[in-house]
């Protein structure tokens, strides 16, 4: 669902202009108006959800900058919801409660009280509610236990974003899966599939599964944030002369890299922009080429000769 698409704004929307946008369409599709009505229901549910993560700057962050496949794998149903009072808000517009199935969702309960009108695992809301609040029982049914899933990538995958098939097995029965991995993702980062943990015990909802990412060494590359280093060994006298380096990107783009009379031992080239990408959305950092100046081990007689020569004259 784009959430920006569900409410009608741009996605530089201001935050008075996304409560303008929902205000309008929860009057629309509110349940007082629309009696008995699903299509009616199930655009309310997705105004809901698209105000609670726009109204909300973190959300929103997360939103803007991982996208809609990225953001769902971080954010399950509970976290959009969490700290999401449906009830309140709609008072503060001016509308009366919203009723669906015997749940009435009109304040403040101590927990999500749009939770068990999605289905959502943990505590439940009771029915018929009296004196405009609900009161809630916490529900018997275990959640599934979580799982923690290592999951290599390379850097090509880091660069271009990737899709990895991945294989668990719970209670002896193989789960496959479809894992997306955003564009500059980088080790260490978990990502999260909100229901693809273990079953639940006694018929509740699974438990989340978690990748947790490595990205694997590279042959030639070495990363340093969004950068990529690159190691060239020059000969002495191209270090005093000048010289030429051919550098094959990531992405397999060939250049010639510059290297400047009088170049110093570990000295630093740069490549603009043919890094690493800075999150799914951001620009790419650079290729750093360290220089390395070649010092041979063993002459011959006559390169011997050659540099008593230059060395005669001061070099």
């Amino acid at each position: 669902m784009d959430y920006y698409a569900t409410l009608g704004v741009s996605k530089g929307a201001s935050a008075d202009e996304i409560k303008k946008a929902y205000r309008k369409l929860a009057l629309k599709y509110h349940p007082d108006r629309n009696q008995g009505d699903k299509k009616a229901e199930a655009r309310f549910k997705e105004v809901n959800e698209a105000y609670a993560v726009l109204s909300d700057p973190e959300k929103k962050q997360q939103y803007d900058t991982y996208g809609e496949a990225g953001f769902h794998q971080r954010f399950s149903q509970e976290d959009i919801f969490r700290n999401f009072d449906i009830g309140d808000i709609l008072k503060q517009f001016g509308f009366g409660s919203a009723s669906f199935g015997g749940r009435t969702f009109s304040g403040s309960t101590g927990q999500n009280p749009f939770g068990a009108f999605f289905g959502q695992g943990g505590g439940s809301m009771g029915s018929g509610c009296r004196g405009g609040s609900c009161g809630s029982r916490r529900s018997s049914i275990l959640k599934g236990e979580d799982v923690t899933y290592e999951l290599n990538v390379s850097l090509e995958d880091v660069l271009k974003g990737t899709e990895k098939k991945i294989t668990l097995r719970y209670n002896g029965r193989p789960q496959n899966m479809a894992v997306k991995i955003p564009k500059g993702i980088d080790s260490g980062k978990r990502l999260r599939l909100s229901g693809k943990g273990r079953p639940s015990p006694n018929g509740g909802p699974a438990g989340d599964l978690y990748l947790k990412v490595n990205v694997t060494p590279h042959p030639e590359f070495k990363r340093e944030g969004d950068n990529l280093v690159i190691e060239k060994k020059i000969p002495f006298s191209d270090a005093c002369l000048g010289t030429r380096l051919a550098i094959k990107t990531l992405d397999g783009k060939q250049f010639k890299v510059k290297v400047p009379p009088g170049v110093q031992n570990d000295a630093k080239l740069r490549l603009r922009g043919h890094g690493l990408p800075h999150g799914p959305m951001g620009d790419r950092g650079d290729i750093l080429v360290r220089l390395g100046v070649q010092v041979p081990q063993n002459l011959s007689p006559e390169q011997e000769k050659l540099i008593k020569e230059l060395a005669n004259t001061g070099l």
